[in-house]
């Protein structure tokens, strides 16, 4: 089978085997993180779309494939659609489509790969939805990758910061509280985070696919993995922490499970929901304990994620001083490379934190662009190149570990625009005023969120995305908790590291994104009146604004104040560790005060 309708013929066949009409086929693996293993990657396989975010409905006559705007020409570009139909799962649901095609249909699905709440939202749709106990795409997928098992090994305590004693403690009562016995976590980075584990089961990010279960009596921790794959210093050194299950204990295990048991039906697959239920346990609904604290780094980890960004900030210097005089009529994807290569020149460099976004000129405004090898343009001419990228660094002996993510959108072949620098120049005030916000503990991402778009509201305009997600501590470039957004509902604690990421995007032309990360800090002023305490943010991430895009009589005394320190700290952090003279006197350049 190579080619999709082979694969869609003898995936249909499989499903009149299955007796159900049709078949739910979502991008997300069994562990619903943002990046899955090659074996996972059935939605790749059956439709052609490769893009992050993603869902396919087959059944008997005809099928759909959907994704959100930022992949709207990507699909057309991949998906044949003599097979498919498309469309934008935001502004057509799923559920609506499977009302007007598969009304009284029974359709399959794997419940691995849904959660309680998404099976929920498409319950509505009028047709009958059944959990297949083997999954009919990976039965007809004769070469499909086989399941990996990176190296397993222990993230240090001396740079976590918290022993897993002490995490589990927290966690315990965090279940007591919640009157729940015991806990299903099966979000990886979770698992990760509370076992001072790291591994590399999958792409981007240094995690381990596996499940556990943590109990409120203080228990050993059941953890859900192939005991064969931890070595035997771990297994001593854990031995009162936790047991290894090996995965096909699991369906026994959950007979044994005390109740309450608590279960976050936002990320759990559904089949521990649906086998609860089979066994009349009495099931929390709750959000995954492991996310809040998280997302709160120690001293420890802020001071390491400090240190990758101070390896990478090397990195991207060295890019763009490569970039500045080599970028014409190299590919979008070339560039790419280049920083790649750059970031792999520190011992320190695990991995890319997620696959560059690329885009010169118009291909800028898509917002999460992916350049691909056949199609990628070519860097001719005067035009802006949006470019996000990041890095996972890990250095134990040296105490440096990391998830980096930094966007920078640089001028090429000759002055920009008036309108270019414009709004440009209106990014960059909102990227400021968000890291130089002061604001009272209790305050929420929608209110941060403000800052950042008033500048271009002022104009009339405004940009389709949240401001800035989570990251994690070598872990999930986008994590939970936090959020700069319109819906960002979670009050801001110190210890959390957001991205700060305004843009602006002109559909056909160009796109502008400016992204630092910051870590969320006490800060030693009061809010006057109440006396109360109140944070701050401290930008971690450091490379050039490009001055050729600044319209300095847009910025005032303090905007400028606040960019000629940012680039003053930059190159005080860079420059004693280059040795290249040239880079030097660039850096140099790129940094003069306005």
């Amino acid at each position: 089978m190579n080619t999709i309708s082979e694969k869609l013929k003898a995936l249909r066949a499989e499903l009149q085997n299955q007796d159900v009409a049709g078949f739910i086929v979502p991008r997300a693996d069994e562990y619903q993180g943002e990046f899955v293993a090659p074996y996972a990657e059935r939605l790749a396989w059956i439709t052609g779309f490769t893009g992050s975010a993603g869902i396919a409905v087959i059944l008997d006559d005809k099928a759909l494939v959907q994704s959100d705007g930022r992949y709207t020409l990507q699909l057309k570009q991949e998906v044949d659609q003599s097979c498919y139909e498309i469309s934008d799962m935001i502004k057509e649901p799923l559920e609506n489509w499977l009302n007007e095609n598969a009304k009284g249909k029974v359709i399959g699905y794997s419940p691995w790969l849904h959660t309680p709440a998404q099976i929920e939202r498409l319950s509505k749709a009028g047709v009958v939805l059944k959990p297949l106990e083997s999954n009919p795409l990976d039965t007809i997928w004769s070469a499909q990758p086989i399941r990996g098992s990176s190296q397993i090994e222990i993230f240090p305590e001396a740079i976590s910061g918290l022993s897993v004693v002490a995490k589990k403690a927290y966690i315990e009562d965090c279940l007591q509280e919640a009157g729940a016995q015991s806990c299903i976590l099966s979000l990886p980075d979770s698992i990760c985070w509370l076992l001072n584990m790291r591994g590399a089961d999958i792409p981007c990010t240094p995690a381990i696919l596996s499940y556990a279960v943590i109990y409120a009596d203080g228990r050993p921790i059941d953890w859900v993995i192939e005991p064969s794959r931890l070595p035997e210093n771990i297994h001593q050194a854990m031995a009162e922490i936790f047991t290894c299950k090996a995965p096909e204990y699991l369906p026994d295990l959950m007979t044994h499970l005390p109740e309450p048991v608590m279960i976050d039906e936002s990320h759990a697959p559904i089949w521990f929901k649906q086998s609860l239920e089979l066994l009349s346990k009495e099931v929390i609904a709750k959000a995954d304990p492991c996310i809040a604290p998280k997302a709160c780094k120690t001293e420890r980890e802020a001071e390491a994620m400090k240190k990758a960004h101070e390896i990478d900030a090397l990195a991207l210097v060295k890019f763009m001083h490569w970039l500045d005089a080599h970028a014409q009529n190299k590919t979008e994807c070339e560039i790419a490379d280049k920083l790649l290569e750059f970031r792999k020149q520190s011992p320190a460099f695990r991995d890319e934190s997620f696959p560059a976004i690329c885009g010169f000129a118009s291909n800028g405004a898509i917002i999460h662009y992916r350049a691909q090898e056949k199609s990628c343009a070519k860097i001719q001419g005067q035009g802006l190149l949006l470019l996000d990228s990041g890095a996972q660094y890990l250095d134990a002996e040296n105490a440096i570990a990391g998830t980096t993510d930094i966007t920078r959108t640089m001028a090429i072949g000759g002055a920009p625009t008036a309108e270019e620098k414009l709004r440009f120049t209106q990014v960059l005030k909102g990227h400021i005023a968000v890291a130089r916000a002061r604001f009272p503990y209790g305050s929420v991402g929608a209110q941060i969120d403000a800052l950042a778009r008033a500048p271009l509201w002022a104009d009339g305009v405004d940009f389709a995305h949240g401001t800035g997600h989570g990251v994690g501590c070598y872990l999930a470039v986008h994590e939970e908790a936090a959020s700069i957004s319109p819906r960002g509902k979670t009050a801001f604690e110190a210890g959390m590291i957001i991205s700060n990421e305004p843009g602006y995007y002109k559909a056909g032309a160009f796109g502008i994104r400016t992204e630092n990360l910051i870590l969320t800090k006490d800060s030693e002023q009061l809010c006057d009146g109440t006396g109360a305490a109140m944070l701050e943010f401290e930008t971690i991430s450091f490379a050039p604004f490009d001055r050729k895009l600044i319209d300095i009589a847009l910025l005032n005394d303090d905007e400028r104040s606040w960019l000629n320190d940012y680039h003053k700290k930059c190159y005080e952090i860079v420059a004693p560790q280059l040795d290249d003279t040239d880079c030097v006197a660039w850096l140099e350049q790129a940094m003069q005060p306005l």
